[in-house]
């Protein structure tokens, strides 16, 4: 199991670090022949890397099984154990996600579980900004 890294300097070093390695595989997508029909490639790709250091929780440059499953549960669409496994058998080979079979599944023709509700996860969100303040006086011609 990875150590947890609670924060300050050593914390801040490894995410720099982190950042520069998910940056080279950026640049290794956008030189790539078979992406570059991707429209606004570079900003997908700096939206996926965020999203990515998000949850690897260990920075270890892999999303494991915990990381995942956050992922979907702050989605609003939490997964059991069994149907995180399963995601990650459709994205990977191993117990992890590395962050190339991550870019390879979101950019690529397959739709996995994961890509699916990444990609919808503002779908039914509701666009209006709330209200703020007391709410508005009612009549009994507003009730049901």
């Amino acid at each position: 199991m990875a150590r947890r890294i609670q924060g300050g300097k050593e914390f801040g070093a490894l995410k720099s670090a982190q950042e520069e390695r998910l940056n080279r595989i950026n640049e290794e997508f956008l030189s790539d022949t078979q992406y570059e029909e991707v429209e606004d490639l570079s900003t997908k790709l700096e939206l996926f890397k965020t999203k990515f250091m998000e949850f690897d929780l260990d920075i270890s440059g892999d999303l494991d099984i915990m990381g995942l499953k956050q992922m979907l549960e702050k989605l609003g669409k939490a997964k059991t154990h069994l149907e995180l496994k399963k995601i990650l058998s459709q994205v990977s080979a191993g117990e992890t996600i590395s962050y190339r079979d991550f870019l390879h599944m979101m950019l690529g023709k397959n739709n996995s579980i994961l890509k699916l509700i990444l990609m919808f996860e503002d779908m039914g969100k509701d666009k209006k900004p709330a209200e703020t303040g007391p709410p508005g006086r009612r009549t009994f011609a507003d009730l049901p």
